[in-house]
């Protein structure tokens, strides 16, 4: 049954005319009638009484007609509905993200997009990128953002991955150091500093790049988070090799240096979605504050 059939019907019920349904509707009264007529010959009954002067619904009309306008009244709450969606004035928005690029990156993206769209409800897990990328494929979070050292570490036939930015690793010193003035500096420069990292062996560290700049790191303290590390450095115990993400939330108190070119390991963030699924509105809306969050 078209719809639109019942909304000729509705509209002819309340104003007791085919010629008055028509001039409200945009039809001609002959398209009215065809309609109606049409719409009687699918439910095997009239509906109108032809009168002299209009038309009055018959028993079985004034049975349809409540059915009719709940039908069409669930229609429109339907069209709302995804209107709603569509605009941004509803929904919702389920972000994973690792721990650096929530230092200022996402609260910053975040932010702007709910500044925008303030009635979509939002949601942020933190997490490394295998369990991100778990999430991702079970539909427990619309998007992730996932970084590796090492191009194509992720698996493409599975999700979409677009590039965001490179996040190139800084060296943290406190602002006392001899070395804290400088606009640059090689690794090498500090063979000889106990060093701070997540673990004691630097394989497996961000200090594999000591390794590569020719000199075994002597590793005095491991802690996993940031906030240990920069507090670490701070007290004067040693550097640290920091992302240019975490650096954003950086205490003042330390000089974060770029490293020379030929000793930076530079990480590389992406944005995933799940390969072969319609991006949503939230998710669309999001990725480009992300974006212009990025460039700043």
């Amino acid at each position: 049954m078209d719809m639109a059939w019942l909304d000729v019907f509705r509209t002819v019920a309340h104003l007791g005319s085919f010629t008055a349904a028509g001039e409200r509707l945009g039809y001609t009264q002959s398209a009215i009638s065809r309609q109606i007529a049409t719409l009687e010959a699918e439910l095997g009954t009239p509906l109108f009484d032809r009168l002299a002067r209009g038309v009055r619904l018959t028993e079985h009309g004034q049975a349809l007609l409540p059915h009719a306008e709940a039908m069409l009244e669930r229609l429109d709450t339907t069209r709302r509905d995804l209107a709603s969606l569509t605009e941004l004035t509803a929904g919702r928005l389920r972000v994973g993200a690792f721990d650096s690029a929530n230092a200022a990156l996402v609260p910053g993206a975040l932010a702007a997009f709910r500044a925008a769209h303030p009635q979509v409800a939002i949601s942020l897990t933190e997490g490394l990128a295998a369990h991100l990328l778990d999430l991702l494929a079970d539909g427990a979070i619309d998007l992730a953002l996932v970084a590796s050292y090492e191009e194509d570490a992720y698996d493409r036939d599975q999700f979409d991955l677009r590039p965001l930015l490179d996040d190139p690793v800084l060296v943290a010193l406190p602002r006392t150091h001899r070395l804290a003035g400088r606009r640059r500096l090689r690794l090498a420069e500090l063979a000889d500093e106990p060093w701070i990292a997540a673990r004691h062996h630097a394989e497996s560290t961000l200090l594999a790049a000591c390794l590569r700049s020719g000199f075994q790191p002597r590793i005095e303290y491991a802690v996993a988070a940031w906030t240990a590390k920069l507090g670490l450095v701070a007290a004067g115990l040693g550097p640290t090799l920091i992302p240019a993400l975490a650096a954003r939330a950086a205490r003042p108190d330390l000089a974060l240096i770029p490293l020379h070119p030929d000793d930076t390991p530079v990480r590389h963030v992406y944005t995933a979605t799940r390969r072969g699924q319609r991006v949503p509105p939230a998710v669309a809306g999001f990725l480009g504050c992300l974006r212009e969050a990025a460039a700043e």
